[in-house]
């Protein structure tokens, strides 16, 4: 059996608002410490799961898609170079890849809609940047000062992992105005949180 995958089974300790050092994680898990994988999955598997479902669109695809990139951050984890970015950005960018390869293995080409790039982006970015609690506390602030209809398209699109499309029947609005919604929505959380 693969080293990494009793460390990604049966998480159902909720671990978010620890604190993470994902370079030292990293580093852990490059000498085979495994709890140091549950840990980075534990704190990071929901932001992942819509980063991954943002790409694929296809839940159990994109739960496929995650533990694949978990036993490839395993198995890479002495590649990682802090030289070249952070600890926590290297593990997206493995999962996305590891997205996009998925999404290219069966036939599909990614969305290349400027729009669309830009707000996942942003979101990467946003989410991205929320290390600890103070941080998340804060977010959670600017989520509460977006208009109803903003918050919840961008909770649907960038939690959930929802397509506009998908928004757009949640919420029962035409899809240009979910896209503004989304768009306007992401503006204003970039300026909160800056």
């Amino acid at each position: 059996m693969d080293p990494a995958r009793p460390a990604l089974m049966n998480m159902n300790t909720e671990t978010d608002d620890l604190p993470l050092d994902f370079e030292a994680a990293l580093l852990r898990c490059a000498q085979g410490d495994q709890y140091a994988l549950r840990a980075i999955y534990e704190r990071e598997r929901r932001w992942l799961m819509a980063t991954v479902l943002r790409i694929v669109r296809r839940r159990e695809l994109a739960e496929e898609v995650l533990h694949d990139a978990f036993l490839q951050i395993w198995r890479k984890a002495g590649s990682y170079n802090p030289n070249l970015g952070s600890a926590r950005g290297w593990i997206y960018t493995v999962v996305r890849h590891r997205a996009l390869n998925a999404l290219r293995a069966i036939g599909n080409s990614p969305e290349r809609d400027d729009e669309r790039h830009e707000e996942l982006m942003a979101a990467h970015a946003a989410w991205q940047s929320v290390d600890d609690s103070a941080e998340k506390r804060a977010l959670a602030q600017c989520l509460e000062r977006l208009e109803e209809q903003r918050r919840q398209s961008v909770l649907l699109a960038f939690v959930d992992g929802y397509s506009h499309e998908q928004v757009a029947a949640q919420l029962g609005a035409p899809l240009g105005t979910v896209k503004s919604w989304i768009r306007r929505g992401l503006i204003a959380l970039k300026e909160c949180l800056s």
